[in-house]
């Protein structure tokens, strides 16, 4: 039974509902889940004047990490890239990096946009590539969630990831949507299902090729 973790920031609310989607998700696949929030870089005074949700999800840290099989990544866009309260957080990877501690483990991310167009595929695919460097396995929302074919409606989702569109900043006029949803936990579902799968090899993907011929 693996174990994830789903590691989201949210300001306004959406990634939230969306990270508690993709815990579902991995429940029914027979994952245990785990939420948790990376910390806030403002003060309490600019997040009043932002309007920024309280979160009384608790607090990870870095080595946290290393206690899962899969960790789920969400964050809002941000000019087409990841929140720096999220790039903040990865930068403190250093550590794990070094003792690739992370190598082998299952990586996935989620992101919502302000518009239809507003960065999601690009903060997806770049946050991809970052998780690489750490020796992460990254996968996205398969086609298998057929909501991505979807043209009845405006919704987000791509092949990279799950997403959802929050159109004002605020969050007042738009919470995620069903098909959303959906895709949110189907996402968890295929995660939970790799990373089950992957378990049991991982301890020899982090070894270095002399380890392995010793």
């Amino acid at each position: 039974m693996p174990k994830i973790l789903v590691l989201y920031y949210s300001a306004y609310g959406h990634i939230g509902t969306m990270a508690e989607a993709v815990a579902q998700g991995a429940r029914e696949a027979g994952a245990t889940v785990t939420l948790r929030r990376v910390p806030e870089l403002m003060d309490e005074a600019a997040m009043l004047r932002a309007g920024i949700r309280h979160d009384d999800t608790p607090l990870a840290t870095p080595r946290e990490l290393t206690e899962y099989d899969a960790i789920v990544f969400g964050t809002p866009t941000r000019f087409g890239n990841m929140a720096s309260q999220m790039k903040n957080f990865i930068d403190r990877l250093g550590g794990l990096w070094l003792q690739n501690a992370l190598v082998g483990k299952v990586a996935s991310v989620f992101t919502s946009s302000e518009s239809q167009h507003g960065g999601q595929e690009h903060t997806l695919l770049s946050m991809h590539a970052t998780l690489m460097h750490l020796g992460m396995v990254t996968v996205g929302l398969p086609y298998t969630f057929r909501g991505q074919t979807r043209m009845d409606e405006i919704t987000g989702g791509s092949p990279y990831g799950a997403t959802t569109l929050a159109i004002n900043a605020d969050g007042s006029s738009r919470a995620p949507s069903a098909n959303e949803l959906d895709g949110a936990r189907h996402q968890g579902r295929y995660v939970a299902g790799i990373a089950g799968a992957l378990a049991k090899r991982r301890p020899e993907m982090s070894r270095q090729p002399e380890e392995l011929a010793a």
